[in-house]
């Protein structure tokens, strides 16, 4: 078919017309250095300031609490090292022993978890919390992580691979009623536009953010940084961004940021109610039509992003998968990863107990604000046919042919 079809708008989205459209000015007639003085710096250090503007107003913060950088990965790498180095610091010139215990899940992004890794080989201690069948933190075994040491808890706000979303408001209460100085951070690169991102009603002390998620352009991103949070900086060079991050400010960038993030507030309700439409045909509509179907993450849509949908699928391999539907016109993606030519089930399964064997026939299929029913209908009348035919030539077969259900997923 001529008509491609794309459902993997967790992974990126398209650039609105209208964010190019507000980026255009500051690539090619606003294109001064903002720090510089003349007027061509004036004008961009104008646009700059109303982009951080507009983007500490969505999050209910002040323009000097956002720290514009290239994307979520960045942020996170920052939020943790940032504050775990200025802890440290803190500690050194104080004379008195640094806390070195961090706080995360097991099924964080890897730009949090390598991170903590890295961190642990510095001497940090780390607590991975589990999660339930349903990708789900339990606060009380937050709470129980606790201790006199903890100096950051990073927890993402909703999942990019099952959508689940996190109770982040309440485990930062517990936080700051258990461990007053400790930093709260939340990975909300999948929240913006979805969820409430108030960084008050949340109580987050840092919060990550990345503009093509909703619509902006690649390569941008924000993290708020609650003003006299420890940080610091990871990015040396100039004093830009007051000295919290280096480089020569990305203009166009924040610009783009900033309309998508207003775009996608004021068109909150129609957009995610028309989205969630389209993701509830999927949760009940595909577990009928393809048996052996395991919906992974919370049964109840409104536990999880309400443009996500993702499952397993027995005795066929995710990636055989996504190549047929890509031969279909149909973009979608797997929690499996491809490396050195072996399949390896994702991390966020494996932590929701989900088996090797289901896991690798896992799929995310996640709709957008441009998707149609008539898109839906083309993938449901496809995929039952793909996975029939990559069953029976599928090694799995025997192994999984007689597999109960297992009691974490939801079977179909």
């Amino acid at each position: 078919m001529d008509h491609r079809i794309y459902l993997d708008h967790a992974a990126t989205t398209p650039l609105d017309p209208r964010v190019l459209e507000a980026m255009l000015p500051y690539l090619h007639t606003f294109w001064g250095n903002p720090s510089s003085v003349y007027q061509e710096a004036r004008e961009a250090r104008k646009g700059l300031d109303g982009a951080r503007r507009t983007v500490a107003e969505l999050l209910g913060a002040r323009p000097n609490e956002v720290i514009f950088t290239s994307g979520g990965s960045e942020s996170d790498n920052s939020a943790l090292r940032g504050v775990t180095q200025a802890a440290r610091r803190r500690a050194q010139a104080g004379g008195r022993p640094a806390g070195r215990h961090i706080i995360t899940s097991a099924i964080e992004h890897h730009a949090i978890l390598h991170t903590a890794e890295e961190l642990e080989g510095e001497g940090f201690r780390v607590t991975y919390l589990p999660v339930d069948s349903t990708g789900l933190v339990n606060p009380g075994a937050l709470e129980r992580a606790l201790d006199d040491e903890t100096i950051l808890v990073s927890i993402m706000y909703a999942n990019n691979e099952v959508g689940t979303i996190e109770p982040i408001a309440e485990m930062a209460r517990l936080v700051k009623d258990r461990q007053p100085h400790a930093v709260f951070h939340t990975d909300a690169v999948q929240a913006v536009g979805a969820l409430d991102i108030n960084v008050d009603r949340l109580g987050v002390d840092s919060l990550s953010i990345a503009a093509h998620k909703f619509y902006g352009p690649k390569g941008v991103g924000a993290l708020y940084l609650r003003t006299r949070t420890p940080f610091q900086p990871q990015q040396l060079g100039g004093g830009q961004e007051k000295s919290r991050r280096a480089g020569t400010e990305n203009v166009a960038g924040a610009m783009g940021l900033a309309t998508a993030m207003r775009l996608a507030y004021e068109e909150f309700s129609a957009r995610n109610a028309r989205i969630g439409a389209l993701r509830d045909r999927l949760l009940t509509e595909l577990p009928r039509l393809v048996p052996g179907t395991h919906v992974t993450g919370p049964s109840d849509p409104r536990a999880r992003l309400p443009n996500n949908f993702s499952c397993c699928f027995e005795r066929v391999e995710g990636e055989a998968v996504l190549l047929q539907l890509d031969l279909a016109g149909i973009a979608a993606s797997s929690g499996s990863a491809c490396t050195s030519g072996s399949l390896e089930p994702s991390h966020v399964l494996k932590a929701m107990g989900v088996p090797n064997d289901l896991a690798r026939g896992s799929l995310r299929l996640t709709v957008g604000k441009d998707s149609t029913q008539e898109e839906i209908d083309r993938l449901l009348s496809v995929l039952p046919g793909i996975v029939q035919r990559l069953r029976s030539l599928s090694p799995l077969a025997g192994r999984q042919a007689d597999m109960a259900p297992p009691t974490a997923l939801a079977s179909g």
